[in-house]
């Protein structure tokens, strides 16, 4: 017979077993979640005609918090109404954008191009979409849109409404035959009917739609990165090769002259200047100067639709802002991208061509553009050395919010190693040659 004394240890016993159990658990769980998305490198190919998977809605994809350092509550302030940011809207507006059926075949959503577990990017060169229809533009993050001026690589529309809209009846990306078509696939849904009233107090419509796709994309602020610890105060956040790497980035790199809102100051929050630059990319690949005269005779401007189909569809692609202004000086110019989470969102540039950051930093350290009559004035030659470059990559990597250190990790590392065995953008000869002279630009 027991006494009561060996009850109460026999008791504990088994509770602490039990306890133990359950963290073993959780541990095998959590490692079999990573294995099965991590998140790094190219996601798994697809056969002919197959849409990617669609994602699921999980933590990643939930609002951010304005309790993150470095959030910039001014700007984010001025950026956002508040009555455009009600819960219920939010919500909707979440869940609309893993909606398969607002595309034409119930098959692909938002968040097909942009996943959250890859921080709101697909990780291919070019998005797939609908009945595996591959595009001619890498998906650029969602997260921090809400502060970009315009919209898309070539800034074709201003708001995030109407950056809903165009995916959604393109037919290389969501299908739709029309927004009204997309609406029609869930306005008999009970649930949708009852969100819709709550948020908007209207039955289900296009423009309540768009605006809930877009409410939920503006709680989609991502900062709280080592850099953030860093500008904060913590001296030890960030590596010294970071910080060697922050001061490159403001001076012999010429990082600032794209990647701040001005030349002569220091940008420790979004790295853009919400203008357009061509950098040479794609540049001879493509004969730009025909796509061109093609695009003036067959786009009428304004057209917002066409431009949309043939920023994404034809070989015009590659023509970024001149399909929206139609000035020579726009040939071939793309928006700066924001650099926060760069890290895990390649590959990189409008058309995916860079695979590694390595690879993104000797495009610019060659000063690429020798037979580009349109190249950014601000391109020329950096003569950056290899350490100085592995500076930069790890100010890069420093940039990266805490929901994607995991996976960012095994990204660098990943990145690392290949650049070690393939650097096909290296050209140490033209990076510290001086500035070739650039071709004038061809009669229109």
């Amino acid at each position: 017979m027991l006494t009561s004394g060996a009850k109460t240890h026999r008791t504990c016993a088994t509770s602490l077993a039990a306890l133990l159990l359950l963290s073993c658990i959780f541990e095998i769980v959590a490692a079999r979640a990573v294995e099965e998305d991590t998140g790094v490198g190219p996601p798994p190919a697809l056969a002919p005609g197959q849409p990617p998977p669609l994602p699921k809605p999980g933590p990643l994809a939930e609002p951010r918090l304005s309790t993150q350092v470095g959030f910039p509550t001014v700007l984010t302030n001025y950026a956002i109404s508040p009555s455009t940011l009600r819960p219920a809207r939010v919500a909707l507006g979440q869940k609309l954008f893993f909606e398969p059926r607002l595309s034409g075949d119930g098959t692909v959503a938002c968040a097909t191009c942009h996943d959250p577990a890859r921080a709101f990017t697909d990780g291919r060169p070019a998005s797939v979409g609908i009945h595996g229809r591959v595009g001619q533009r890498n998906a650029p993050t969602v997260l921090n849109a809400l502060y970009s001026k315009t919209q898309f690589w070539d800034g074709r529309v201003n708001t995030l409404e109407q950056q809903a809209a165009l995916p959604i009846t393109n037919p290389s990306e969501m299908g739709s035959a029309s927004i009204g078509d997309a609406v029609s696939g869930i306005a008999d849904d009970k649930d949708y009917q009852t969100q819709f009233m709550q948020a908007f107090g209207r039955d289900v419509n296009e423009q309540d739609m768009l605006s809930a796709i877009a409410a939920y994309e503006r709680t989609l602020a991502s900062f709280d990165s080592p850099f953030d610890h860093f500008i904060a105060g913590d001296a030890n956040a960030i590596s010294d090769s970071a910080k060697r790497g922050w001061e490159l980035f403001n001076t012999k790199a010429r990082c600032q002259l794209c990647h701040a809102l001005t030349d002569n100051q220091l940008d420790t929050t979004l790295f853009m200047d919400n203008d357009f630059h061509n950098i040479g990319i794609g540049i001879l690949r493509h004969h730009v100067a025909p796509l061109a005269q093609q695009a003036e005779r067959e786009l009428a401007q304004g057209r917002l639709a066409a431009i949309d189909t043939a920023a994404i569809t034809s070989e015009m692609s590659v023509l970024g802002r001149f399909l929206v202004t139609r000035k020579q000086s726009d040939i071939a110019s793309f928006k700066t991208p924001g650099l926060r989470n760069v890290l895990v969102t390649g590959p990189y540039f409008h058309d995916g061509s860079m695979q590694t950051l390595w690879d993104v930093m000797d495009h610019y350290n060659k000063g690429d553009g020798i037979t580009n009559p349109w190249l950014d004035k601000d391109m020329q030659p950096l003569a950056l050395t290899e350490p100085e470059i592995d500076d930069v990559v790890a100010f890069l990597a420093s940039l990266t919010s805490p929901q994607y250190k995991v996976i960012g990790d095994q990204e660098y590392a990943r990145q690392l190693a290949l650049s070690k065995v393939s650097r096909t953008q290296r050209d140490t000869a033209r990076a510290f040659g001086p500035k070739p002279k650039q071709p004038d630009p061809p009669p229109f």
